[in-house]
């Protein structure tokens, strides 16, 4: 759907109630605006999640847990700190 609007003195976008609608937004609704390829993307916060979801996906390995390797980096700099730490000062 396309619908022509135009700024205000302000340089203030509104949105038209039927586009509202179709994106189940309301007057405090947050959303995300960039440039892209020349225009302005604007779309929800989830439907922004969802596609960085989808895209990151593809980098993900089979049977492979993010949460879990995170966890393991996070334990082992702790662990390091610790030995740091623990190391006699000159």
């Amino acid at each position: 759907m396309s619908i022509d609007v135009k700024l205000d003195k302000a340089g203030r976008l509104m949105v038209p109630r039927k586009l509202r609608r179709e994106l189940g937004i309301d007057q405090d609704s947050k959303l995300l605006v960039r440039v892209e390829e020349g225009g302005l993307r604007v779309e929800t916060r989830e439907v922004a999640l969802r596609r960085l979801q989808e895209y990151m996906r593809k980098f993900k390995k089979p049977g492979e847990s993010v949460v879990d390797e995170f966890l393991a980096e996070r334990h082992e700099e702790a662990r390091r700190e610790e030995a740091r730490r623990a190391w006699p000062k000159k």
